[in-house]
């Protein structure tokens, strides 16, 4: 992905370099001809949207006076575009249109909101004349000038889809015209999707002045597809959201919660599908048991116990051991009693660290020779380092000596690559051992973030003053790398959190606005749509998050991971962390706890779960509550990398953030969103506080215990309102309550 000042560069070269397509100029010459026929008139606060019908095609063309503007292709309607007709609209509608074409029935349907962020919202159908092949179609959105000219345009893509993620363009255009962020509703788009058997790949995106949605259709060749929409039915070509922004010049921290502002303003008013609540508790016991028991979860050396990274597979390394320990940690102190597994992981620790080089190495001593032993990825140094910090912080006195035995090295590896991290180096001289992740020199580009993170466990642990100035310095050497911040998804998140830890410790405003930046670059990496593509239809995927920048599917550890990092930024926000971030970060994790579940192989079909894994990488088991490692967006088999046992944290993770006990109560509470604080005023009454957005709803259950039943409840708000039970059963009883709200629990 091309950095900001890159992509400006990119944007403004001349047309005449670049070249432009017959579409552009189609379009240059019916606005300069005036040839197009007016159909209807809108307005969108400070925005004129004029509806007129070309040569080819139903257009918006959308002005601020004096600004330029942009032309949104509502219907491509080749052989020409027949009558238009206003019908009534629908669904809060503005203006419902249909017109006929050589192909076909088309319907036009807007959509205008203008509270806070002005919103535009086009849905488009067809209905088939005949089964109809569909070998190419055009972009749908095109910048203009002053003089309505697409050629003479400028401005700048700050950040495109990438992959199988988010279809959005985000861009701002010189003058005063201001930010525009472009959204596919590709969820809409599913039934597309299946009758061409395509995917959405970086189906928005384009070249200035083409920027908009590209539909997927069958690659051309000497056979031409065979797979069309079927005639007489109506299927959605387009679901196009824009919301827009009066600003456009920017230092790349607004640019970033600007970007936030309106994905989070365009998240408001897409249909979001539905969640289940999951039995992690349940979860938690049976991976517990299998850690426990099952011969392909570990080894042993040494004399003491340690996992394997994946079912049966590869040798043990401190990441693992820490991830699945420090998640065990929280476990044990949920449901208040020890878990054997959890002290055995915990003794064979020591035998990872290298009292010469004063660091937790990767492997252990007695690591095969297939491996180098010295090679180190650069976030594999700091991971277990974050998770040494929390056991200490807890006060696990073994931990809290790992800890400050690492912790000069960790800032030795920093020094010596300036906070500006390789791929992957070697443990014993620094010497690079792969240095980028692209063309562009990057390499591991949020490690920074995650490294200000330790040290402000360090500094929490020792309130020695030097570990803040590291974590300053770490985070203000990612300033600049905007949408490019992101390496892998859990790292950027943990980077988040320490931006807002740093701003709470130091009272400096740019960390809180830095923290935009990595959120920006976090949520362009979603997926902010459910596919139903292929193998897709058996699981769920909504606000899923890719791996790594540029990884092809989505991994439970990751996902996890980055929900105990979300959870640390909230509870160190306050009222002051921007009200789009809060929302995308509480309906991220919300989506988390049941999108989650489907990486559990008993959970999947077993035709939805690839028969091979990497050579190295063991087997699957759909008897052992380990999570695959890979889901993929657009529907290939699952688990094609592993079973990760190194995921195994996730169940304890997710049960003990989301359920929480009630003492001397024969249930349990779960909620989705996190609880920031909560009282006992009487013996059955419970009062709490929920982190979550304004607007929004989360789900409230009241779990039993055991075979209890279930006393009757009464559920308030803090204003004294009732709230009703959605749905009632023996063994639980669920409410959907203010996400931000003040509830009130008594029984």
């Amino acid at each position: 992905m091309p950095t900001l000042e890159r992509t400006a560069t990119l944007a403004r070269a001349t047309h005449s370099e670049r070249g432009v397509s017959q579409h552009v100029l189609t379009l240059r010459d019916e606005l300069a001809t005036s040839s197009m026929e007016a159909v209807a008139k809108l307005e969108l606060g400070a925005l004129a949207i004029d509806i007129r019908k070309g040569r080819d095609a139903l257009w918006a063309v959308i002005r601020r006076a004096g600004c330029g503007g942009l032309a949104l292709r509502l219907a491509h309607t080749p052989g020409g575009c027949g009558d238009v007709t206003k019908r009534r609209p629908e669904h809060g509608e503005a203006l419902r249109l249909d017109l006929d074409s050589a192909i076909g029935r088309h319907c036009v349907a807007i959509q205008l909101w203008q509270e806070g962020v002005p919103i535009l919202r086009v849905r488009s159908t067809l209905i088939p004349c005949e089964n109809l092949l569909i070998p190419f179609l055009p972009r749908d959105l095109y910048p203009l000038d002053p003089d309505d000219d697409p050629t003479g345009s400028r401005g700048e893509v700050v950040a495109a889809q990438r992959g199988l993620n988010s279809a959005v363009s985000y861009f701002r255009m010189e003058g005063d015209f201001g930010s525009v962020l472009y959204f596919q509703n590709l969820t809409a788009l599913n039934p597309w999707f299946e009758a061409t058997k395509t995917k959405p790949d970086g189906a928005v995106g384009g070249e200035w002045p083409e920027i908009g949605y590209l539909p997927p259709t069958p690659p051309q060749s000497g056979t031409p597809p065979t797979n069309p929409l079927p005639a007489g039915h109506e299927t959605v070509v387009s679901d196009a959201f824009l919301a827009f922004h009066e600003a456009g010049d920017a230092d790349e921290r607004e640019v970033a919660r600007r970007y936030l502002t309106l994905l989070g303003a365009i998240y408001m008013h897409i249909d979001l599908p539905r969640t289940e609540f999951r039995d992690w508790p349940g979860r938690a016991e049976r991976t517990l048991a299998d850690l426990t028991r099952a011969p392909e979860a570990s080894v042993r050396a040494y004399g003491h116990r340690y996992l394997h990274p994946y079912t049966a597979a590869e040798y043990p390394d401190s990441m693992v051991q820490l991830s699945v320990l420090a998640a065990i940690r929280d476990y044990e102190v949920w449901t208040g009693s020890k878990a054997p597994v959890g002290a055995e992981l915990a003794a064979g620790l020591r035998k990872f660290y290298d009292p010469k080089l004063k660091t937790l190495r990767r492997y252990l001593p007695n690591v095969g020779k297939e491996k180098n032993k010295n090679a180190v990825d650069s976030w594999y140094l700091y991971h277990p380092m974050l998770n040494l910090g929390r056991l200490a912080i807890d006060g696990d006195k073994q931990a809290l000596r790992l800890f400050r035995q690492s912790i000069d090295f960790g800032i030795k590896a920093a020094h010596h690559f300036a906070y500006k991290w390789p791929i992957q180096y070697d443990i014993a001289d620094f010497s690079v051992i792969q240095a980028a992740r692209d063309g562009d020199g990057r390499g591991q580009t949020d490690v920074g973030g995650f490294y200000a993170y330790v040290m402000l466990q360090a500094f929490e642990l020792t309130d020695d003053w030097r570990y803040l100035d590291e974590a300053r310095a770490a985070i203000d050497a990612a300033k600049g790398l905007g949408f490019a911040l992101n390496y892998q998804a859990n790292l950027t998140a943990w980077g988040a959190a320490a931006c807002l830890r740093l701003w709470r410790v130091t009272n400096d405003g740019t960390y809180l606005r830095q923290s935009y930046v990595y959120l920006a670059s976090f949520f362009h990496n979603t997926a902010m749509w459910e596919s139903e593509i292929e193998h897709a239809k058996h699981y769920r995927n909504f606000l899923g998050v890719t791996a790594l920048h540029d990884a092809p599917y989505m991994a439970l550890y990751e996902c996890f991971d980055s929900f105990a990092a979300f959870e640390r930024l909230l509870k160190d926000s306050g009222p002051d962390l921007d009200p789009a971030a809060r929302l995308l970060v509480t309906e991220y994790c919300r989506y988390a706890l049941d999108r989650a579940w489907f990486y559990y192989p008993d959970a999947l079909p077993p035709e939805a779960i690839s028969p091979k894994q990497r050579p190295t990488n063991g087997h699957v088991d759909r008897n052992l509550s380990f999570p695959l490692e890979d889901l993929y967006v657009d529907g290939q088999l699952a688990g094609q990398v592993g079973q990760e046992i190194y995921g195994a944290g996730a169940a304890f993770v997710f049960a003990s953030r989301t359920f929480h006990n009630v003492r001397n109560a024969p249930f349990r509470i779960f909620c989705d969103h996190f609880l920031l604080a909560s009282e006992r005023p009487a013996d059955r009454a419970i009062t709490f506080q929920l982190g979550g957005a304004e607007n929004c709803e989360a789900a409230l259950s009241l779990v039993r215990i055991g075979r209890a039943k279930l006393p009757e409840f009464h559920v308030s708000t803090a204003s004294g309102d009732r709230i009703r039970p959605r749905i009632e059963s023996p063994g639980r009883v669920e409410y959907h309550v203010p996400a931000n709200g003040r509830i009130t629990l008594t029984w």
